[in-house]
């Protein structure tokens, strides 16, 4: 009757335990998202940065011509909110689209470390996910870039492979598969999937941890997950031909020749197995340099080894640097300072020591992944501050092993000292919660099991068996380690204060996060702020320059600018650009680049040979906006120089703060804190276009290119219609 007592109770306990796990993880997810829309209340409902006006304008096409002309694949297809009579626009969905997957992403991340460390380790990781600086960067309101949806894209799928890895499981081996052809659809970081699986497997035969279980796990990965991802337009046969993808097949031989002397092993007597090793080894050596020749033909072939320019720039963090500077011009990929992992994970920074150690105690094969997780991605987050956001989940998971696990010491603690002093014995001072025991019917269980398989010694049997006495094993085990964490048992006072310590980092914590998400993350880059004397500013001046575009100027007219802003003036001004986000052409890129940096007539004439009808010039020293043209113009030189001799950076390095147009009447540039060199000048082949209903102070300048006809320049047609505007304005003011 006891025993049913106690079962019953431990019943009831398990099934409120699983109900309060769901309501905060529903918390969690709220949390997750409403802490995004600070972008949405300060300023407006307006999607972020440059990129993702790419995507915004990719779905819009979407959404009016359907997935067969998006992608020449399926049928014409409806936008699926307007067929169910959902009142909203393309733009309120991607402005909503990175909050609602953080609280994904923050739901995969509970289910990733509760398969590595149990439920309490999840919703607390879970929790500290939903905050973490770093993924609020990339996951604001507004934020319609493909990070916000790989980030929950990546951890799925490591969720998956890891419960395929304790299961093994079939089913949740396809799952994998399917969840990593989301991944290579998503992000171009999926090549960090496909290489740190493989690195965790061959981790897994080195140290012996070997098993039919790792061999599911990750061979239908390999075989269905590739041919998945050479669906995808953008990745074709790179899923086969190039070097990020070479790890992964070589990994997979290695995995069958250790699977197939583990089959030897089980049939043949061990006189006759060395002799059978010995032939599979020597046989799989051979092969194993056979595809390793072919693999080597194939990167001498190419001239970067099969590496695209990127992944060089994670193995070398100097490569990018001496051979791409259009990849080291951007912000995103320099190396990240010392305070920025303080402001991106703040406190998780020194939890992160204290998870790893959690990992070990004991070590399996769920949490020697995630610890080669943390291991690879603390390197890459290093060489390239964007990677950061591959960090910040590895960092949130080992935070919350390490808050759980000490939070449970400090708290057995002061249950077992509590129950000292009220005089009750050590044995009901100890845990004795379902959760912390391994049940007497399943022990009762395991040893008939076992007296079953002994009395029936068969072949068919030895597979049970086997996998009998390594649940058996894995039990003694964790009931070994339960009693040793009833031994870990500290005094009253020190487990208080540890237990205050931990509330008041969380509090700090959630003060930084909620401080980071209104403040620093949630400005849009399109609208700025000021702060003067007078009060807060809002420049607007990106909207209304692309709007003056749209309205004022020839459907056909071609607009110049540095690279960044190409993707937002095609979506807002619908206008050509010459360079945009995704120009791979560095000889492109780079005639822009010498066209900014050149005198103005060169310049001109450059201009003019690519059928340029304005050049849009962003500087910032009149407002104090850093991310200006000036804060570029070194990567235009060096863009620029390495590809047309006759640029060189040494030249540029003196006076190098001369500017298209005139400031104010002091000429000091605010953000550089000097004044300008030359202020009063006129230009002769370029005239400034107004766009603004007044003479505000600005800092987005739009240049008409003036043409030539019939011997003698003559403005733009457009540009007659501006200069009656500007005589105009200037009378009235």
């Amino acid at each position: 009757m006891a025993a049913a007592a106690k079962a019953g109770e431990a019943t009831l306990r398990h099934a409120f335990g699983n109900v309060l796990s769901f309501f905060i993880l529903l918390l969690i997810g709220v949390l997750a998202f409403s802490i995004r829309l600070f972008s949405v209340i300060k300023y407006e409902s307006v999607i972020h940065e440059f990129d993702p006006y790419f995507n915004y304008r990719v779905t819009q096409f979407l959404t009016k011509n359907g997935i067969y002309d998006f992608w020449n694949w399926f049928d014409d297809r409806t936008w699926l909110l307007n067929s169910l009579n959902i009142p909203l626009s393309v733009e309120t969905v991607c402005v909503f689209t990175a909050p609602i997957f953080s609280a994904f992403a923050s739901w995969a991340t509970y289910l990733l470390t509760k398969e590595v460390k149990g439920a309490g380790a999840g919703l607390t990781a879970a929790a500290l996910l939903a905050m973490v600086p770093s993924y609020i960067s990339r996951s604001v309101a507004g934020s319609y870039d493909n990070e916000a949806v790989a980030i929950f894209a990546l951890i799925i799928t490591f969720y998956l492979y890891i419960k395929t890895l304790n299961t093994g499981s079939l089913f949740y081996a396809t799952l994998n598969a399917i969840a990593y052809f989301y991944m290579v659809c998503s992000w171009g970081g999926y090549t960090f999937i496909i290489n740190l699986i493989p690195m965790h497997v061959l981790l897994c035969i080195v140290t012996g941890r070997y098993s039919s279980r790792l061999y599911i796990a990750y061979a239908p990965l390999v075989v269905l997950g590739t041919l998945l991802a050479a669906l995808v337009p953008v990745v074709g046969f790179n899923a086969v031909m190039t070097s990020e993808h070479f790890a992964s097949f070589l990994v997979f031989i290695i995995l069958h020749v250790v699977a197939l002397v583990y089959y030897i092993k089980g049939i043949l007597s061990p006189k006759m197995f060395k002799v059978a090793v010995t032939l599979v080894v020597s046989v799989g050596l051979v092969v194993c340099c056979a595809v390793i020749a072919i693999l080597v033909a194939l990167v001498a072939s190419s001239p970067t080894k099969g590496w695209s320019g990127r992944s060089l720039s994670l193995l070398d963090p100097t490569y990018a640097s001496k051979y791409i500077p259009i990849i080291a011009s951007v912000s995103e990929h320099q190396p990240p300072t010392w305070p920025s992992y303080f402001m991106d994970i703040n406190v998780l920074a020194f939890l992160v020591p204290a998870g790893i150690i959690a990992c070990f105690l004991p070590l399996s094969d769920a949490s020697s992944f995630v610890v080669l997780y943390i291991v690879t991605s603390v390197y890459f987050s290093g060489v390239m501050v964007r990677l950061m956001l591959v960090f910040a989940p590895a960092a949130c998971i080992m935070s919350g092993i390490a808050l759980s696990q000490a939070f449970d010491v400090f708290t057995r603690s002061i249950k077992f000292q509590l129950l000292r002093i009220l005089g009750f014995s050590e044995a009901d001072a100890g845990d004795g919660s379902s959760a912390n025991v391994v049940p007497e019917n399943d022990a009762v269980k395991v040893d008939k099991s076992e007296e079953t398989i002994k009395e029936r010694p068969s072949r068919k049997n030895k597979k049970k068996e086997k996998e009998q006495m390594e649940k058996a094993q894995a039990e003694k085990t964790s009931a070994k380690s339960k009693t040793e964490k009833r031994l870990l048992v500290l005094p009253m006072e020190l487990s208080v204060i540890g237990l205050l310590l931990l509330v008041f980092m969380g509090a700090f914590y959630v003060v930084h996060c909620v401080w980071a998400a209104a403040e620093a993350y949630s400005a849009p880059s399109i609208v700025l702020t000021s702060y003067t004397h007078e009060g807060l500013h809002v420049f607007d001046d990106f909207r209304e320059a692309y709007a003056w575009l749209r309205h004022n100027t020839e459907v056909d007219d071609k607009v110049a600018s540095w690279w960044d802003y190409g993707y937002q003036t095609t979506a807002m001004a619908n206008r050509t650009v010459i360079v945009d986000n995704n120009t791979w052409n560095n000889t492109h890129i780079a005639t822009v680049g010498t066209a900014m940096s050149s005198p103005e007539k060169a310049a001109w004439e450059i201009f003019n040979s690519l059928d340029v009808k304005y050049v849009l010039v962003v500087f910032g020293g009149l407002v104090g906006y850093p991310s200006d043209d000036i804060n570029k113009f070194l990567w235009m030189v060096r863009i620029g120089g390495g590809v047309f001799p006759h640029i060189k950076e040494p030249d540029y390095l003196v006076g190098l703060l001369l500017l298209f147009v005139e400031t104010d009447g002091k000429g000091f540039d605010r953000v550089r804190r000097t004044e300008i060199g030359k202020k009063y000048f006129k230009l002769t082949h370029f005239e400034e276009t107004v766009y603004l209903e007044n003479f505000l102070p600005h800092y987005i300048y739009l240049l008409t290119v003036i043409t030539r006809q019939r011997g003698r320049e003559q403005a733009h047609p457009a540009q007659k219609e501006a200069d009656h505007e500007r005589r105009i304005l200037g009378s009235r003011k």
